[in-house]
């Protein structure tokens, strides 16, 4: 696995069955009329972590039972240690975790965090989730090329996501991460918060996915690779809102996720759907036939229909539709 300060990108070589082309970088650079095809048929499914992907924060699967402390009692200190001192929760969980950590006398590393991963436990389905949409879209698309990426964007541990067993299955991971031997605790690299969030949708959207490159220079939105129509979000609750309502705004699909039972999760869903948050809600059964899968088909059919439209209009535009009625 290769390991860059811009996210985590899949490895060239790895055994991914999902096709698709390696970002465009140059996307900025092309001048209008440049291309000779039609270049937009990448459709981006972006996905939170924990509560969407995860029944639960991935920290109390492996990391808070090695330390033996309750994962209520480690959140609640969290958010009172954070109200004391004017902090950024996210922040302040990373911290805590080192903290509780040299306490009890253990040095955890990246490599440590890293086996943790493959203590996370999954909702049903999610394993075969991506060969089983990326089947779907073979079959169902009728533009020739449309190529298929998965995100993943979250306030967990990049470390721990490189340890699960899903991690293959992303082009680009954005999330938390340490900076290992910075001080004599770990330092906190990099912050994903509710709101910065929406800051990866909008590299992903321009292909921009290096994290020393600034996305604040105006980009045309015929020169953005994946264009926000293109791109549906999941994720589970409040802390998703940004990034459902910049979907939604930008033209793009959102989907909210809760557990089996109908409880706080599920509530929460409904009013996200209310408020026009989202476009379906469902429970987080990603196996073929579920509610989900039939809501994201949904989603993926106009998508598609899309892209062959604009593929056309963009195709009259340069005078080579040919009229066959």
């Amino acid at each position: 696995m290769t390991e860059r300060a811009t996210g985590r990108s899949k490895h060239a070589d790895d055994d991914e069955p999902v096709r698709e082309s390696p970002p465009d970088r140059k996307a900025k650079k092309k001048t209008k009329g440049a291309a000779e095809t039609f270049g937009k048929k990448t459709i981006a499914l972006v996905y939170d972590f924990d509560g969407t992907l995860s029944p639960r924060p991935m920290q109390e699967y492996s990391f808070l039972p090695q330390l033996g402390v309750d994962p209520a009692e480690f959140w609640a200190e969290c958010g009172r240690l954070a109200r004391a001192q004017g902090a950024d929760p996210l922040i302040t969980y990373m911290h805590l975790m080192y903290k509780m950590a040299r306490e009890k006398g253990l040095r955890v590393d990246r490599a440590d965090l890293v086996r943790q991963g493959a203590a996370v436990e999954l909702f049903p389905g999610v394993e075969d989730w991506f060969d089983a949409i990326a089947d779907y879209i073979q079959i169902r698309a009728e533009s020739a090329g449309v190529q298929l990426r998965h995100y993943l964007v979250s306030s967990g541990l990049t470390e721990i996501i490189e340890g699960t067993r899903i991690r293959r299955h992303f082009h680009n991971v954005f999330a938390s991460e340490y900076w290992f031997d910075a001080y004599e605790l770990p330092f906190p690299k990099r912050v994903i918060t509710d709101t910065g969030k929406t800051q990866y949708l909008f590299r992903i959207n321009k292909g921009i996915e290096d994290l020393g490159e600034s996305i604040n220079g105006h980009m045309a939105e015929e020169l953005r690779p994946i264009p926000f129509r293109n791109m549906i979000y999941f994720g589970d609750g409040e802390t998703d809102v940004p990034s459902m309502a910049l979907m939604r705004k930008s033209g793009g699909h959102a989907i909210a996720v809760h557990p089996a039972e109908r409880g706080k999760g599920f509530e929460t869903c409904v009013e996200l759907f209310r408020a026009g948050r989202v476009d379906f809600y469902a429970a987080a059964d990603y196996r073929r036939g579920s509610d989900l899968f039939k809501r994201t088909c949904l989603l993926l059919d106009r998508i598609l229909a899309d892209i062959a439209v604009q593929e056309e209009v963009w195709k009259v535009g340069r005078g080579q539709s040919q009229d066959n009625c």
